[in-house]
């Protein structure tokens, strides 16, 4: 059964794979292996990278109870802790060395935001409140400094001064505000709410929903916008199919753990809509498109696009079990990433993109700031957990 081999993959793949990144010298793990799976011990450390991985395996330690996987996200926090926050302006770092000192000292919302979510999942996972507290220490900063009337902003310097957003910017754009950060905020004050239930984190996930529809969300298009000015006018027309189905999946989870009523009945039909969409748009019969720029689909096969629609069409599944394409879709997209995305060499992982007949067409590494357990991790997790209910 398809459930079991997901469960397989991370438990004799991903796992493993992830614990044998760790850097027992300098702490943390390692920022970079390459295509040819070369090793660089002297790489960036990038602290979205080592956020993923303290969510990953406190959350792996939490559904398995493995001490192995407490002490590997026991590893990560350690060194968040010691070198990632800036004890002295705030926040949270870009990047570090290898050996924890400064390197890239931009403040991004997106980044505070992966701390609150490794954060407060770690917490969760050890009830230790010391990583409660940074993480409100961090929702502070977001709260404070990182957002206004409006929505959330996106870069900052080492003193929180405006910065270019060219990390959460691309397709020739850069954006005031994005879909992505807006997205992963709410994604982590969902975590936080679920581990610890303050009223204004609700209040804020509240508040963050109507931005979704009142400002992300595309009726017309049936679609979020991805890129967006200061007042939310949208700056390329860009479809973006992962997102769009990740969204859909984490608004559930985040009504989930809101449980109100009101904002069940309000985000519905607009979670269904970006389901029926990407499915009807994107979905090639075995995997889904990158995404859509101006009409034109971009048909590679992104890994954790991949992943974030397996667990997006089975949650939609599991809401109209009728739906049997969805189901469907989930054990095709499931069958194309055993045989096409999880590379098969010996102390690898899964590849980032291949082409539309399945090639490896670019040199991306294998770990890089950027690549982690987060989405394929997540969509395992997701997955046997969903299974286990």
């Amino acid at each position: 059964m398809w459930v079991n081999e997901v469960e397989q993959e991370l438990k004799e793949h991903i796992i493993p794979f992830w614990i044998g990144m760790q850097d027992k010298e300098f702490g943390g793990f390692y920022g970079m292996l390459d295509i040819d799976l070369n090793l660089d011990k002297k790489a960036t450390k990038g602290c979205i990278l080592n956020s993923r991985i303290l969510w990953f395996f406190a959350n792996a330690y939490l559904m398995y109870k493995d001490e192995t996987y407490l002490n590997m996200a026991k590893h990560a926090y350690d060194f968040l802790k010691k070198y990632m926050f800036d004890d002295e302006n705030g926040g949270i770092y870009w990047a570090v060395t290898y050996d924890g000192k400064p390197l890239d000292t931009t403040k991004h919302t997106y980044n505070q935001a992966f701390a609150v979510y490794a954060l407060s999942s770690y917490y969760d996972a050890t009830k230790d409140k010391e990583a409660l507290k940074l993480a409100y220490q961090l929702v502070d900063v977001i709260e404070n400094k990182c957002s206004d009337e409006g929505g959330y902003l996106e870069a900052f310097d080492i003193n929180f001064k405006p910065a270019g957003n060219d990390k959460l910017s691309e397709n020739g754009v850069e954006a005031g505000r994005t879909m992505n950060t807006l997205l992963h905020v709410f994604e982590a004050y969902t975590e936080l709410y679920r581990v610890d239930g303050k009223k204004e984190i609700g209040d804020r996930l509240r508040w963050m929903l109507d931005i979704f529809v009142g400002k992300m969300y595309n009726p017309k298009l049936r679609r979020q916008e991805v890129f967006f000015d200061m007042d939310y006018n949208t700056l390329i027309d860009l479809h973006s199919y992962g997102h769009d189905i990740e969204t859909a999946w984490l608004l559930d989870r985040g009504l989930e753990v809101l449980a109100d009523k009101e904002y069940d009945k309000k985000l519905a039909p607009v979670i269904s809509t970006l389901e029926e969409n990407v499915y009807n748009l994107a979905f090639d019969g075995n995997a889904l498109y990158n995404e859509c720029e101006n009409g034109v689909n971009d048909t590679k096969r992104i890994w954790w696009v991949q992943a974030e629609a397996i667990v997006g069409f089975l949650n939609a599944y599991t809401k109209n079990p009728e739906k049997k394409e969805y189901i469907q879709a989930v054990e095709k997209i499931w069958a194309y990433v055993k045989e096409y995305i999880i590379d098969k060499r010996p102390g690898s992982e899964w590849l980032s993109e291949v082409d539309e007949a399945g090639v490896p067409f670019t040199r991306k590494p294998i770990v890089e700031p950027w690549k982690c357990p987060y989405h394929n991790g997540r969509m395992c997790l997701e997955v046997v957990k969903r299974a286990k209910k």
